[in-house]
């Protein structure tokens, strides 16, 4: 008998447990960067986050950094010895396997499958190539845009993991005076889905396709262009359908005109919203589905959206080129001149 009372008052004690409300605290808007110690002063646009602990980075003067513990330790070193290559781009596959893209010439793709120990040359373009960023959507399917060469923009596709790329045949024609940024290696969006990316200068549209860059269509938005240094600088996803992208003059850090502009891929219309703008060029964006968040960087600071990108605050003064969530959406990171590297507080 005293045991049945006594696995009864076990029960009902789980019970009341396991239907508390726990409330956790509120969370409204970001306060801030968590600068870390990174082993570096290079210009870091290449960013990409696996998790919340691992971290890979790549920069100016051939530079790469990896981080496992969520940035208390940084491993890093010179790509091949090409000190002289800026690498804007780098795709996390794993704790040891990463794509990095340079921008520039050499334009080139290198891997690495032993941490940044040794890198192995995947891809090398034409004389006239630049290469702006890469975007992957599981291990093995991946895709990089690239500047137009006489007129017919390059996508670059893998299969296999980056072991091998192509330059698609059916990539799209460009417009004179088309361009894409390499800013933040953030202008393409692969997902199972869609291909998407956009470009900039004296014309800023979006290419889009939904059958791996077999077929394209081509939307012009409303952002700031006309002159080499406007339109588009990054692109960022909010849910299967809703994406972000952000922009300005990178000649006019302070100039918060027509620099943000949002989609329903469905409708295919691109706007500027009608609220409050990011204050100033911005050229990396990430959304953080856990608060909601869409959080635009540049070189005058950082500004935050908390409604799908209709009304953006400035939240931080510290400026950055790259901001991206870890592909555990966990975390938001973002890199920046001087060898920074930061995660977002809250």
């Amino acid at each position: 008998m005293i045991k049945r009372i006594v696995f009864l008052a076990f029960i009902f004690v789980l019970f009341l447990a396991c239907n508390r409300e726990v409330k956790e605290p509120s969370i409204d808007l970001p306060t801030g960067w968590e600068l870390l110690e990174v082993p570096s002063s290079a210009s870091l646009r290449g960013l990409s986050a696996l998790t919340s602990e691992i971290v890979w980075a790549t920069g100016s003067n051939g530079t790469w950094l990896l981080t496992s513990d969520g940035g208390s330790s940084w491993t890093s070193g010179v790509i091949a010895g090409l000190d002289s290559v800026d690498f804007r781009d780098v795709e996390a596959i794993s704790a040891t396997t990463a794509i990095a893209v340079s921008a520039g010439q050499p334009a080139v793709v290198y891997k690495t499958v032993d941490g940044g120990n040794t890198w192995q040359l995947k891809y090398e373009g034409p004389e006239a190539a630049f290469l702006d960023g890469v975007s992957f959507y599981s291990d093995q399917k991946g895709y990089i845009i690239g500047d137009p060469i006489d007129g017919k923009w390059m996508v670059l596709e893998t299969i296999d993991g980056g072991e091998n790329w192509t330059w698609l045949e059916t990539s799209p024609r460009a417009e004179d005076g088309e361009g894409s940024f390499a800013a933040s290696g953030s202008t393409i969006i692969a997902t199972k889905d869609y291909l998407l990316f956009s470009s900039g200068g004296t014309l800023s549209k979006v290419y889009y396709s939904e059958n791996g860059g077999r077929k394209w269509k081509e939307k012009k938005t409303p952002i700031i262009q006309g002159e080499p240094s406007q339109g588009i600088f990054s692109l960022s996803r909010m849910n299967d359908q809703n994406v972000i992208g952000v922009g300005g003059d990178y000649l006019q850090p302070d100039l918060a005109e027509r620099n943000v502009i949002t989609t329903n891929l469905l409708s295919e219309a691109w706007s500027v919203p009608s609220g409050s703008l990011p204050s100033g060029h911005r050229s990396g964006v990430a959304y953080f589905p856990r608060y909601h968040w869409a959080i635009a960087v540049g070189p005058n600071g950082s500004d935050y959206s908390k409604d799908g990108g209709a009304n953006w605050v400035r939240f931080s003064d510290e400026g950055f080129h790259a901001v991206v969530m870890d592909k555990a959406q966990g975390t938001v990171w973002a890199s920046g001149s001087e060898g920074r590297i930061a995660r977002l507080a809250y």
